[in-house]
């Protein structure tokens, strides 16, 4: 690996940069954006039951806002339990435009990863390529040097597809799996004040 990299040149230390940041990214996200401590299974059930059974309370509405990122749009919905509906729902939309914004944390730095890897990998090989031309000399082409330079190209090429490919495979995924949860969080939400105003029994 040191060898490819030595080969490469230094364009290709950014490029490892990127690379190590991403595959950071990568897995920060990937345990963040579990089903499971985004939208628990039966909590909207559980909250319901609880409120029927005891009312709404500030301790309650404390405990599901530290429970997941659903619990804290529900908790929105616990507090103004009292409001119209109107109210009730502008105070979910707030606290639901930031939960979405939570959520989408460090997307747009793997986003411009996956954009940016490929141009830097293009530079690498521009200054391969310069490389190469600054080797040819009147008296003829020094073999090493238009070895290294075309080492310098290809590798930085290859490096810089080889980061946004993935790079760009879980920004799309992770998109989806955002949209995903927040289109389940309205729907639940949208329950929740339903119940809460008598609309719906569960």
């Amino acid at each position: 690996m040191f060898a490819i990299v030595q080969a490469a040149g230094w364009p290709i230390w950014p490029l490892l940069l990127a690379s190590v940041i991403a595959v950071a990214l990568i897995i920060e996200r990937s345990l963040a954006l579990r089903r499971a401590k985004v939208v628990p299974v039966g909590l909207l059930q559980r909250v319901v039951a609880e409120y029927k059974k005891n009312g709404a309370s500030m301790a309650m509405a404390d405990e599901l806002d530290a429970h997941s990122p659903l619990g804290r749009v529900l908790a929105a919905g616990l507090r103004n339990v009292g409001s119209s509906r109107d109210i009730m729902r502008d105070a979910i939309e707030e606290v639901g435009s930031v939960v979405a914004h939570d959520l989408q944390r460090y997307l747009t730095t793997l986003g411009t990863i996956a954009s940016i890897s490929p141009l830097m990998g293009l530079f690498g090989t521009v200054v391969g390529m310069i490389e190469i031309f600054g080797s040819q000399a009147p008296s003829g082409s020094n073999p090493i040097q238009l070895a290294h330079g075309i080492s310098v190209a290809l590798y930085n090429t290859g490096f810089g597809l080889l980061i946004a490919i993935p790079s760009m495979i879980f920004w799309r995924h992770f998109r989806a799996l955002i949209d995903g949860f927040i289109i389940e969080m309205q729907q639940q939400a949208v329950r929740l004040v339903e119940v809460l105003h008598g609309e719906r029994s569960s």
